[in-house]
């Protein structure tokens, strides 16, 4: 079976917790590309969320997962990119009806106000949920009917 592939990409406030995902998730059997920040160094979040959410939408990764320090810049700036759904979610719960009822393709996490302890099961959360079709597939298919038609 493939591995499924990851796209993780940080800032400088997000790093350390990016490679901590990182490592939780290669030993979950997942294919990480990591598309930086690689030291706490400071940068620019648009730079590797978007490379991030690039490979979302070619395809090239199956997901991405974006941390800054509040999650917000990086969130504004993966939905720019076409056929992203980047969704900000700073509890179990969000990320859960992210995926649920408007399958969310990108998971962006506030470093500065998630506590490290919900990391790993707000992120398996949002990795198993499926998406559950029927009212919300309505919903999803406007946003991308919306999306076509303005790019």
């Amino acid at each position: 079976m493939v591995k499924p592939k990851i796209a993780l990409a940080s800032d400088h406030r997000g790093v350390q917790m990016k490679n901590a995902l990182a490592e939780y998730l290669k030993n979950k059997n997942f294919d990480i590309v990591d598309c930086g920040a690689f030291s706490e160094e400071s940068c620019d979040y648009p730079d590797f969320i978007i490379a991030a959410a690039e490979k979302v939408a070619k395809k090239d990764c199956h997901r991405a997962i974006g941390i800054c320090y509040t999650g917000i810049g990086s969130a504004i700036v993966a939905n720019k990119v076409h056929g992203i759904r980047a969704a900000l979610c700073q509890n179990i719960e969000q990320a859960r009806l992210s995926r649920g009822h408007n399958d969310s393709n990108m998971l962006i996490l506030g470093a500065g106000f998630l506590p490290q302890d919900m990391l790993f099961p707000l992120v398996d959360t949002w990795l198993n949920t499926p998406f559950e079709r029927g009212r919300h597939e309505v919903r999803v298919n406007k946003i991308k009917a919306y999306e076509q038609k303005h790019h």
